[in-house]
């Protein structure tokens, strides 16, 4: 079986689980967790500051809670934190993938990759690294989704992971971590340490925020 063929099974396969997520279960059982909105403000040597989406945008989004900030640290240097939990995915709201939010936004991908930062307990996770850029802004921007105690990058595992999880323990909810850094004429390597180090410190800090 070659890799295209592949591909198109496995779409299959998540397409008919994910139209029968309807019929599987009445309703997701979620733990409680505490508001995004009480995140610390202060995180390590970073201060934040809420940047709150129109209600419009929230609607369109279909969230059920999201946290949008903007966070400066010591020297001045800026991040971009968003965070948007959906408590379930089996009604039509479902996570919007960056890879086509960012486009529309007039950002176009210069750079695709994958980064491995350290998650809680030192567990090296991996996530997704985007160079991006509008005219002459350029910006650093790692996301990620986090469900059920685990970072994942890959979109295809993420539903992979949502529709096993709706048969095991009748949950599909999942959230989207994006952090962006503005970069600096001559800083992609100060903007890119700068993403990380905070990356890791929302990871160290997240639980009981997002759903274990």
């Amino acid at each position: 079986m070659n890799t295209q063929t592949r591909f198109w099974l496995m779409l299959a396969v998540l397409l008919g689980a994910s139209a029968g997520l309807h019929h599987l279960s009445h309703g997701d059982a979620i733990p409680t967790v505490r508001p995004l909105n009480t995140f610390p403000l202060h995180l390590g040597e970073w201060q934040g500051e809420d940047l709150p989406l129109e209600p419009r945008i929230v609607r369109a989004l279909g969230v059920s809670d999201y946290l949008n900030r903007v966070y400066q640290a010591s020297d001045g240097g800026l991040v971009y934190l968003y965070v948007g939990y959906y408590q379930s995915q089996r009604t039509g709201a479902a996570i919007h993938s960056p890879k086509n939010c960012l486009p529309g936004a007039g950002w176009e991908p210069v750079r695709a990759g994958r980064l491995v930062l350290t998650g809680p307990g030192g567990r090296q996770v991996e996530v997704n690294e985007y160079l991006v850029e509008n005219g002459l802004a350029r910006q650093f921007v790692l996301y990620w989704y986090q469900s059920h105690g685990r970072v994942i990058a890959s979109e295809y595992s993420g539903k992979i992971h949502m529709v096993l999880d709706s048969l095991r323990f009748s949950r599909t909810d999942a959230a989207l971590v994006r952090v962006s850094t503005p970069i600096s004429q001559g800083q992609e390597g100060a903007s890119l340490t700068r993403s990380a180090a905070f990356a890791q410190a929302f990871l160290a800090g997240s639980q009981g925020f997002i759903p274990d």
